[in-house]
């Protein structure tokens, strides 16, 4: 049978809760025992040494030296103490026989009052001043009572002191035990009381407390059944409250990823299904002869488009992939800068020819070499142009800048156009993003070029940057730092100075 959490915290805090009721329980019995043991042993000494001084006033010491302890006449006095204390009290001689008894205690043991006292107890008294124990006087009582004994010291002639006898005072446990039993009996009224009140108030905590992690695993289960909608209440600042919200913006996350991948399955299906589409259908059409052959080229101009368009998406897949695995790592080396960039204009002229689009920036630019994997930055440079030459307006401008600075080299690519709106540059660079999505120009984009671009630009040590005003203008620019402060180079610049050196030589 599975236990929830709820009943294994309620289970053990009533657990807890009633351990500390007997612990408290058995500290007060332990408590009111010393304390009426205490007060009674104080009670019986005050009433036995009393009963002592009245004794040895009234003791009379004969011819042979002997002393006669008091008679009948001390009776009333030691009936009244005894009364008063609700105890026993005996004068014993030092033989131990007692001589005068008086029974206050009424106490249903019967007292055998033939019995000697043991010598023992008389001497503890005589040597210490008083004896206090629990015993049964040597067969006096049938049970335990609590014992206090003094001794009577008789003042001589001669002014010295003579212990003559003893008095002993006993009481019963009788009125202990029912003060305690009493005692017990209001205390387990409390505790009973208190602990059904606790057992309540923890109920109702331990039910709130588990509430929001049954919620939140309510809410896991509908993630793995790809329902991402469930939010959980914030009901507080606490560690729960926290949890709620860390489990609120994991469930937004998630909502978020899964619409991405969403669209990335669609987006990627449409992209290799229109291009696969029009490969089939063309080549299947030169096949049948449905094409004529003087149109042939044409349309295998065509197909070899689509595929070049299919190389493209593939290769920009597998760099998502490596850049996920993290095994994008970079293959420096010394290249022109401005040679990649020019090359890469002259692979969109037709685009450039077709739109009429003016390249500013290309009068006075002379090659700069840089430190840095030459694939990789052309894959930046092509992906920034691209977008450049596909959102430019028509008689528009493209704007190449290149500049060389002791720490750094900063290329800016920007165009005319309708621009990014403000409250999207901000995701600009996130993957699978798309702008304006409704009526991007961008029918075949997948929103990983400029993610991409911004990962290498970052395992290069450098930074890119957008900035944009609607319907005028878009500028992306980034920066390489120079070999020395580029930390994904960490390793390469031994060789890299080793490369400069051989082509030094070569020169």
């Amino acid at each position: 049978m599975r236990k929830s959490l709820f009943k294994k915290y309620l289970r053990i805090t009533s657990f807890t809760i009633l351990i500390s009721f007997f612990l408290l329980g058995l500290v007060m019995l332990t408590f009111i025992t010393t304390n009426w043991q205490d007060e009674k042993q104080s009670l019986l000494e005050k009433n036995a040494s009393s009963v002592a001084k009245l004794a040895a006033t009234g003791a009379q010491e004969e011819a042979d030296g002997h002393y006669t302890l008091p008679g009948s006449d001390m009776k009333v006095f030691m009936n009244f103490f005894a009364e008063n204390i609700n105890s026993d009290i005996f004068i014993i001689d030092l033989t131990g026989k007692p001589v005068l008894t008086a029974l206050g205690s009424g106490s249903e043991d019967p007292v055998a009052t033939e019995v000697n006292i043991p010598q023992e107890m008389i001497k503890i008294a005589v040597a210490t001043g008083m004896y206090s124990n629990e015993s049964t006087m040597g067969g006096l009582y049938k049970k335990q009572h609590y014992v206090v004994g003094v001794p009577i010291r008789y003042t001589a002639a001669d002014e010295s002191t003579v212990t003559i006898g003893t008095v002993f005072a006993a009481c019963g446990f009788q009125e202990f035990s029912l003060y305690r039993a009493n005692l017990i009996q209001m205390f387990l009224l409390a505790a009973v009381a208190s602990f059904m009140i606790s057992f309540c108030i923890v109920w109702l905590f331990s039910y709130n407390l588990v509430r929001p992690l049954r919620q939140m695993a309510a809410a896991a289960k509908s993630f793995g059944d790809g329902n991402f909608s469930v939010r959980l209440p914030v009901t507080g600042q606490d560690e729960i409250g926290q949890l709620a919200l860390a489990f609120n913006n994991m469930a937004s996350s998630l909502a978020g990823g899964e619409n991405v991948r969403r669209n990335f399955i669609a987006n990627v299906s449409h992209e290799l299904k229109t291009p696969m589409t029009t490969i089939a259908g063309f080549i299947d059409g030169i096949l049948d002869g449905t094409i004529p052959p003087e149109k042939q080229r044409h349309y295998l101009q065509i197909v070899s488009a689509e595929v070049k368009r299919l190389s493209r998406l593939v290769r920009t897949m597998l760099d998502l992939s490596r850049i996920d695995s993290g095994e994008l790592h970079l293959r420096p080396s010394r290249f022109d800068l401005v040679g990649t960039i020019l090359e890469t204009l002259i692979s969109f002229e037709k685009t450039i020819e077709e739109k009429r689009i003016e390249v500013r920036g290309l009068e006075n630019i002379d090659s700069l070499f840089v430190d840095g994997d030459p694939d990789m930055i052309h894959q930046v440079v092509y992906n920034l142009i691209e977008n450049a030459a596909k959102f430019t307006n028509e008689g528009g401008y493209i704007e190449v800048r290149v500049q060389d600075f002791d720490n750094r080299t900063t290329v800016a690519i920007k165009n005319s156009g309708a621009g990014i709106p403000s409250d999207e540059i901000g995701m600009i660079f996130d993957r699978f993003y798309k702008t304006d999505k409704s009526r991007s120009k961008d029918k075949t984009g997948m929103g990983l070029g400029l993610y991409i671009v911004k990962t290498i630009i970052k395992l290069h040590g450098g930074e890119i940057t957008v900035s944009s005003i609607e319907n005028e203008y878009c500028q992306f620019e980034f920066w390489l730092p120079k070999v020395s402060t580029v930390p994904a180079l960490g390793k390469e610049p031994q060789k890299l100075r080793d490369g400069k050196e051989k082509n030094a030589d070569k020169g």
